[in-house]
């Protein structure tokens, strides 16, 4: 569902923890075995009409946008976190029309020492 802009009417619907397991790397140790990727994602969102209607058709499907997330990545192999990024925030803004976001992508298993590495973006709108 497409968006009017109106500066006033920006929300911000949000997916925070979301982990997929998925084949990326540029190591050959990495290209055998799925890793976990970790996605935090803010997307701009006018939520007034969903909270009037109470309805899903009116919303932005977080659901919808986790499956399709875990397609792209069941589907594309991916060597660095920041074509993971470039090319899941590609799909959400197509697909489902948000008018911009804050993508985070962590790859805890990437290196010793450290909780996770991973690259931060936005895309579209400031929010």
């Amino acid at each position: 569902m497409a968006q009017q802009h109106e500066e006033h009417d920006v929300d911000t619907v949000f997916i925070e923890g979301l982990n997929v397991d998925t084949i990326i790397g540029c190591y050959e140790h990495e290209k055998h075995r799925p890793q976990p990727l970790l996605f935090d994602i803010e997307m701009a969102w006018d939520t007034t009409n969903a909270a009037r209607s109470d309805a899903l058709e009116e919303a932005l499907d977080y659901d919808a946008v986790r499956k399709a997330i875990e397609g792209l990545l069941a589907d594309t192999r991916f060597e660095l976190v920041e074509a993971v990024a470039e090319n899941v925030s590609d799909l959400i803004m197509r697909e489902f029309q948000v008018l911009g976001l804050r993508l985070k992508v962590s790859k805890p298993e990437a290196i010793g020492h450290t909780r996770a590495v991973g690259v931060k973006i936005a895309r579209g709108i400031s929010f």
